[in-house]
């Protein structure tokens, strides 16, 4: 009843939002709300609701995914014994994500911001388990170091006077903190570990996380912020990094087996298109593939929801196969979403990417090794799309028909088909009605037939993998890929030193310091500093302590 009621809340602040979304754009319209909080020595702590047709219509597609998830979730999770604290969880993340975005205002944003990693904690730790811990752990902690950055840049702004957006004067040391937050919370390297980690969390919350709250925050932020960064000079540093980004969580999802696991890299894998085409300029163009990969990646996650559910929570895409045959209407569904994250033409996302793409070929300051990078990773895209369809479609090893009662839910056919119809036409729709088309690009023949070779290419790619994969087991180069380039194993080293001293004082919280007996205490930290591992913390805290000390005083 209570999933009901959200659902039609939701529903009804979607329609009203879109409808006054559009007649702020074409009344050109933009309406700031401000309550001064308090005022101290020319400092105004003020909270402010900056209300556009940009952050007005972001909200329009958080409230209509959100609806659908709440409906979703009413057959999903209809088995959960605490069902209203789920509900509250996603009302909350929600909520944050709003205030994120509707905030010019630096102290707000951070309510929003921490109240997204806050909340996505509990909701990562929601299946009590080791697994769940774990990831949860490497979430928050890759996400704080985002934290810390834009509280290190509401240190800076409290020497202009104020934290508004119009009191930001930009410079390259804000500018890097900004982007330091925007490039953890959005997972770019070397911030990449926690996005498949998350996975842990419910099926609906990844739908919820992967299209238009918490990943999206960074890439929101930073299309807030862009004409400070084209101004900073940093944007040539961002986008290196993304097109990185971009190439190597291809390059994992043709290797992954994992059913979310795939889908969360290609999410990392657009995230790193919308950061590369900000670090060009192209503002309204990464905020136009906001909005239509929300939808299509959306509807992605809450049909691989259905199949596991439906097949027992089964992840892994090897026992998988023939699934048209017995549960048709998810099957087309995840292949309108695959087509539509592939950049098939005349589905939503060709319209953005196309685009994406075509002003990339024409910009005068593109690097060629970028260019190539770029390629090889559209042509990645379409490789491992069509690998995880083959394993649902026509995989041979799905055997046990007989053992197995699949029949598709009425509820989650009729929330995945709105956002199937949508994940068709919002591409154009949006397009014509905001009017994203008005970039007049010019290129040749060969330029403009670039994007479909890719595409060819990353048909080839796919049948190699395939093919190779079925010959030879390639173990050592498997794991490579699959770990991130190592990056998991670097980040159980630099954690572990962490999970060390949080067990030493949890250990310490469960007995009462002054009862211990003085030979355990001695002997204990006798044992401590016997350790060479603990020497070499101790000295490289002493010498970055005073590295930091002497910065501060030059």
């Amino acid at each position: 009843m209570l999933n009901m009621l959200f659902f039609m809340y939701m529903f009804w602040t979607f329609i009203m939002s879109w409808l006054v979304g559009v007649s702020f754009y074409y009344l050109d319209l933009m309406v700031m709300l401000e309550w001064m909080g308090f005022s101290f020595n020319s400092m105004n702590l003020k909270f402010i609701m900056l209300m556009d047709w940009i952050s007005i219509l972001f909200i329009s597609f958080i409230m209509l995914i959100s609806s659908m998830i709440m409906l979703y979730s009413m057959t999903y999770m209809k088995m959960e014994k605490f069902m209203n604290r789920f509900n509250y969880l996603l009302l909350l993340f929600i909520l944050s994500m709003v205030m994120m975005v509707i905030s010019p205002n630096m102290i707000s944003i951070l309510l929003g911001w921490d109240g997204l990693g806050m909340v996505s904690y509990c909701l990562v730790i929601y299946y009590h388990n080791y697994m769940s811990y774990n990831s949860g752990m490497v979430t928050v902690l890759c996400n704080r170091i985002g934290d810390v950055g834009i509280l290190m840049a509401i240190s800076m702004m409290m020497m202009v006077g104020g934290w508004d957006l119009v009191m930001f004067q930009g410079g390259m040391e804000l500018m890097l903190l900004m982007m330091l937050a925007a490039v953890t919370k959005s997972a770019q390297i070397p911030f990449s570990v926690w996005l498949p980690m998350a996975m842990a969390a419910p099926t609906p919350v990844s739908a919820l996380v992967h299209s238009s709250t918490l990943v999206t925050a960074g890439v929101y932020l930073m299309i807030r912020f862009n004409s400070f960064l084209m101004d900073s000079g940093v944007s040539l540093f961002l986008g290196f990094i993304s097109v990185i980004t971009m190439f190597m969580s291809g390059i994992m999802a043709n290797f992954e087996n994992d059913f979310k696991k795939i889908i969360a890299l290609s999410t990392l894998s657009q995230l790193g298109l919308m950061m590369m085409i900000l670090s060009y300029g192209f503002k309204m163009m990464a905020y136009y593939h906001l909005l239509i990969h929300a939808i299509f990646k959306s509807m992605l996650f809450m049909a691989a929801g259905a199949v596991i559910h439906l097949m027992k929570n089964t992840q892994d895409i090897r026992l998988l196969g023939n699934l048209n045959e017995v549960i048709p209407y998810v099957m087309m569904s995840l292949l309108i979403s695959n087509l539509a994250l592939s950049g098939m033409p005349f589905m939503s996302g060709f319209y953005s990417k196309d685009l994406i793409m075509e002003v990339i070929y024409s910009s005068s300051s593109l690097n060629m090794m970028m260019l190539v990078l770029m390629v090889m990773s559209l042509s990645l895209t379409v490789s491992y799309s069509l690998r995880f369809l083959y394993y649902l479609f026509f995989n041979s090893s799905f055997k046990f028909y007989s053992y197995v009662y699949m029949k598709e839910d009425w509820v989650i056919n009729i929330s995945m088909v709105i956002m199937m119809l949508l994940s068709v036409v919002v591409g154009s729709m949006v397009n014509w009605i905001f009017y994203f088309d008005y970039y007049m690009i010019y290129l040749t023949l060969l330029e403009k037939m670039i994007t479909l070779l890719s595409c060819l290419i990353g048909i080839l790619v796919m049948i190699l993998v395939m093919m190779v994969s079925k010959v030879i087991k390639l173990y050592y180069y498997m794991y490579f890929f699959s770990s991130m380039w190592f990056l998991i194993s670097l980040y159980s080293v630099v954690y572990k030193p962490i999970n060390v001293y949080s067990v030493w004082m949890s250990s310490m919280d469960k007995s009462w310091v002054e009862f211990m007996s003085k030979i355990f205490i001695v002997s204990f930290v006798k044992k401590k500093f016997d350790s060479i591992y603990y020497k070499l913390y101790m000295f490289m805290f002493i010498f970055v302590y005073f590295m930091v000390i002497m910065f501060m005083f030059i």
